[in-house]
């Protein structure tokens, strides 16, 4: 586990000064909102937030700014020192998924944008179930998301390149495009940064993700003492659908809470 924990630090270490502008096209202020909604939905009622895999602080921002008393973690001490500078107001630690201690008694826990899928085996998904578990208010609500087949399939087995004149970003997706179920993807990602001697200097890193399917998920949350109270399915535009299409969605977004 240690290896694995080590690896994910330091690819996101090595990505976040680039964060940022990859993630550049996301709307988090309109995304979050519907999650938000979607969480209300389902019994959210306080305004005490737990971000889990906060990355650089653009998930938790648009809940601060609605009156969210905001925690928040993640592995990488650089994603993390980044999301501190951007919020002072929000508590910022540096802890694993598979060992975040208790942070406090949270209304809503939220754990976003692959976090999950790094882990990969489905015993170390049930060991952040039920650490996030641990940190949930009685009454509290879980949302989280998963990759699909889709984003596997397609995003994971292209090429694409962000070109700007002193920064190109290049991904390129080392996943077959027929990846089946349950299995692990693999990109790698290169930022060319331009020095202001003129010379470009190119940091490189891999990610490496598992495909966790509806069975997995449930199979997990119930070994962590939790229940699915709803699934769905969501495009690269943000919006949910009530029925997740693996083929289709780009996420699986899942609202859990204690089993009753």
């Amino acid at each position: 586990m240690a290896s694995s924990t080590d690896a994910v630090r330091g690819s996101y270490d090595s990505m976040a000064p680039v964060y940022d502008r990859f993630t550049a096209h996301h709307d988090y202020d309109a995304w979050t909102a519907s999650l938000e909604a979607f969480a209300i939905g389902h019994g959210l009622r306080g305004t005490r937030l737990l971000d889990a895999g906060c990355g650089t602080g653009k998930s938790f921002l648009p809940f601060l700014a609605r009156g969210y008393a905001v925690t928040a973690f993640d592995v990488s001490p650089a994603m993390a020192a980044a999301a501190a500078a951007k919020a002072p107001a929000a508590r910022v630690h540096v802890h694993d998924l598979r060992t975040v201690p208790v942070l406090g008694a949270f209304d809503l826990v939220c754990c976003l944008d692959d976090c999950l899928n790094h882990l990969l085996e489905p015993r170390e998904l049930t060991e952040a179930f039920r650490r996030l578990a641990a940190n949930l208010a009685p009454g509290g609500v879980l949302v989280f998301d998963v990759n699909t087949l889709a984003t596997y399939r397609t995003f994971f087995a292209e090429l694409s390149v962000d070109q700007s004149p002193a920064l190109v970003l290049v991904w390129n997706g080392e996943t077959p495009p027929g990846m089946p179920p349950s299995s692990t993807a693999t990109d790698s990602f290169v930022a060319y940064s331009a020095a202001e001697d003129g010379r470009w200097h190119a940091t490189t890193l891999t990610h490496r993700q598992r495909h966790y399917g509806r069975a997995e998920v449930g199979a997990a949350l119930a070994a962590a003492g939790l229940e699915a109270v709803a699934v769905r399915g969501q495009g690269l535009d943000g919006a949910a659908v009530p029925e997740l299409d693996e083929l289709v969605h780009t996420k699986a977004v899942y609202i859990a809470r204690h089993a009753r």
